[in-house]
């Protein structure tokens, strides 16, 4: 099946509400992307029109949503584009979902801590110290012969 994905840069406009329910949770949240253009005859960055999406994330990512989104915080949202007209009151509604795939904090504009969510009967392997990557000054002057291939990362 085509479906339409998008990915969306924008910010939480509302609080993201968090159910639990039959078939799993699910979480929403509305999403405020504004286009900026560069305006010549201001010098300036100017903002454009302002699109609203419902952002809609089940299960496992309904309940990241809920412990770590706010409003406010700038995200970027990837997901399934689903377009709806509707009559109510005799007046035509048209709205814009995103059924999100992944969403995360947009570092462009800011950082954040990931932490991986505990689950039950995890026995977690214990904490293990950063690595050195700063090569020392006296095995700058090593052979090539005699350095050792670093490891590949582990993750």
């Amino acid at each position: 099946m085509n479906e339409t994905m998008v990915c969306a840069v924008g910010n939480v406009a509302t609080q993201p509400v968090y159910r639990e329910l039959a078939n799993g949770a699910s979480a929403r949240f509305r999403l405020a992307v504004t286009a900026r253009y560069w305006d010549r005859e201001k010098s300036a960055w100017t903002d454009g029109h302002t699109n609203f999406f419902t952002v809609w994330a089940n299960r496992a990512l309904a309940t990241n949503v809920g412990a770590s989104l706010s409003v406010g915080d700038p995200v970027i949202v990837q997901g399934r584009l689903k377009v709806r007209t509707e009559v109510r009151e005799g007046q035509s509604w048209t709205s814009a979902d995103i059924d999100a795939v992944a969403i995360g904090h947009d570092l462009s504009r800011g950082t954040s801590a990931f932490r991986r969510p505990n689950k039950e009967g995890d026995t977690t392997a214990p904490p293990r110290p950063e690595p050195n990557w700063e090569t020392e000054p006296e095995s700058r002057s090593l052979d090539v012969s005699q350095q050792r291939p670093e490891p590949a990362g582990v993750t």
